[in-house]
């Protein structure tokens, strides 16, 4: 990695960091009832897409004391948000075929937050049958088993065959990389997200996928760049860190850079970005969210790798 993108990497996920901070109340959970939260959580998908950057973040440690400062306040505030944990415990609790209780928690437990009672019926949980057979698409099934992982409950009656889960999905049958479309571009990213850990095990990827993923992820990124699909370009940048020998191209680092508004918002495309503050949130949390992932797994990433130059 150039010193040009690394440098860079650390200023768009730091301002990213900042505007997430400054704007967390937007994802708050104040007003909702209970553990009533709809279909795989989406109410507090927003606390745990924010957790699951702010972990990332305390993970690498590769960030100023500024933007640790910030990961553990976000993290905090999404905690007591959750009510330290019981929310998802009650969720779990109502809902034992919801995964989105366990892949949250994955997120705080990374950061050392832990709820003994989620503990003990997640420990139950993926020992059920019923757990292991519910029909998720694969990369799915690889985002259930990384959370698994994290939390300390893949062993066992827990465990899951992870080659297995590779070849199941459409990156690890490797096919016609021209056949990819903007669904499945996300179902690329997301697998190898789960099975690298988010850039912590690169090994994770089976030899042939890291081939294939080297010689198609700069075309792919892109594609979507050209079209202004900045969130999916943004999480192909991420995956480019999760590789063996990490791929980064000063180019897309300039243009994410340039994307960035001042406030540290990322858009996730070219519609015009509405003034109100909740519906900026709405609209461009996630991709600012990546954003701060793809900026600390690169910087992560560079200072780790011998003879890497820093900047």
């Amino acid at each position: 990695m150039s010193p040009v993108p690394t440098r860079t990497a650390h200023d768009v996920s730091s301002r990213a960091l900042a505007w997430l901070h400054a704007n967390r109340e937007y994802g708050a959970l104040s007003k909702l009832p209970g553990a009533d939260l709809g279909e795989e959580g989406e109410a507090y998908k927003a606390l745990a897409e924010t957790a699951l950057a702010a972990s990332l973040v305390l993970r690498d440690g590769a960030a100023g004391t500024k933007e640790l400062t910030l990961a553990r306040e976000l993290l905090d505030f999404g905690w007591r948000q959750l009510g330290d944990g019981t929310l998802l415990y009650e969720r779990l609790l109502r809902h034992p075929l919801q995964t989105d209780p366990l892949e949250t928690y994955a997120h705080f437990a990374r950061a050392g937050y832990r709820h003994a009672l989620l503990e003990g019926l997640l420990a139950h949980t993926v020992t059920l049958r019923a757990t292991h057979a519910s029909e998720h698409i694969p990369n799915r099934r690889l985002a259930v088993a990384n959370a698994a992982r994290i939390t300390g409950h893949d062993h066992g009656a827990g465990a899951h065959d992870w080659a297995a889960l590779t070849r199941a999905t459409w990156l690890g049958s490797m096919p016609e990389p021209w056949h990819i479309d903007w669904l499945t571009g996300y179902a690329v990213t997301h697998t190898v997200f789960h099975l690298t850990d988010w850039g912590r095990v690169p090994g994770g990827l089976p030899g042939d996928v890291v081939g294939y993923l080297g010689h198609w992820l700069p075309m792919w990124t892109d594609i979507w760049a050209e079209i202004s699909q900045w969130d999916l370009m943004a999480e192909l940048m991420i995956v480019g860190n999760c590789l063996p020998e990490p791929c980064n191209e000063a180019e897309d680092w300039q243009r994410l850079a340039e994307l960035q508004h001042a406030d540290g918002m990322v858009p996730r495309d070219d519609t015009p970005v509405d003034d109100d503050p909740a519906q900026r949130f709405e609209d461009h949390q996630h991709t600012t969210i990546v954003a701060v992932v793809a900026g600390t797994l690169a910087l992560n990433r560079a200072l780790n790798e011998p003879g890497q130059p820093v900047s």
